[in-house]
């Protein structure tokens, strides 16, 4: 997530920044005013990062990027059909696997609510968080390897913590695709939107994006809340991100949209799906 620069960051750059600057525009922002900037202006509610609001952060987004020689790695339509969800679900609680140079973005469309980052590398966290000290970020300990996709995937059906029915994530130790050690907060929120674009998966010792693939779709399905809760998955160009995105995020059933290399998925609690689909074995 945070090695791939885009083959013209100037005006992917200059996208992003009007991208920001459009939200503010778009909600009636005048003035240097400590208001819901994105979101319904009669949205009301704490700042979602202690001493920071959100007119601060979306700010400095907009100073970053215009200043910044490393932009985001995903395109412009790809990251816009993420903006279209948050445009409507904002403020919400978000999830982000991955922390690289599009995170403050991510922060900054979503004032009121919150922003949270999972991250494979503890330095990498440290580099990022120096210079953007509002953003919300969490190491993850992976127990996969890309080099196990395939042997994880022929074999997680014969342990039943892996099934549908009876899946979780907290302390679950035996389904070795649950991410089972994230911290508390993770837990206890229910995230409306979830984005995949991390940790690494371009070789053969990486962590690879099958436990945050199943991880999320465990989250979706848990769901006791009301409505869906929308999964992006990036780069959809790899083998195993798509074998696992239509394994467990249903791309024959929940999938929306997508453009370049991101997928968009709408995924209901099992509470709404239908019985066949809440008593299978099967995730699709």
């Amino acid at each position: 997530m945070k090695n791939r620069l885009s083959v013209k960051p100037w005006i992917l750059g200059l996208a992003v920044v009007g991208l920001i600057a459009g939200s503010l525009l778009i909600s009636g922002y005048i003035g240097f005013v400590d208001s819901n900037l994105f979101c319904s202006i009669s949205t009301a509610g704490p700042p979602a990062i202690t001493g920071y609001s959100p007119a601060e952060i979306q700010l400095q987004s907009i100073i970053h990027y215009a200043t910044a020689k490393i932009v985001p790695q995903q395109s412009l339509d790809e990251i816009r059909i993420s903006f279209d969800v948050l445009k409507v679900r904002c403020p919400c609680n978000f999830l982000i696997f991955g922390l690289g140079h599009d995170s403050l973005m991510w922060a900054s469309l979503n004032p009121h609510g919150t922003t949270v980052f999972l991250e494979e590398d503890p330095k990498w966290i440290q580099t990022v968080i120096k210079d953007a000290p509002m953003l919300r970020a969490y190491h993850v300990q992976y127990r996969t390897q890309l080099q196990e996709a395939d042997q994880l995937l022929s074999t997680y059906r014969s342990e039943p913590s892996c099934s549908p029915t009876k899946a979780f994530l907290k302390d679950n130790k035996k389904c070795k695709l649950a991410l089972h050690n994230l911290p508390e907060e993770i837990y206890e929120k229910e995230w409306d939107l979830i984005m995949i674009d991390a940790p690494r998966g371009y070789f053969a010792e990486a962590p690879g994006r099958m436990a945050a693939i199943f991880s999320a779709a465990v989250m979706a399905r848990n769901r006791k809340g009301s409505g869906v809760t929308d999964v992006f998955l990036h780069d959809v160009d790899r083998k195993v991100e798509r074998t696992f995105a239509q394994e467990f995020l249903c791309k024959n059933k929940y999938y929306v949209n997508g453009v370049g290399r991101l997928w968009h998925f709408k995924i209901p609690p099992a509470a709404n799906m239908s019985k066949a689909d809440r008593t299978s074995n099967r995730y699709c």
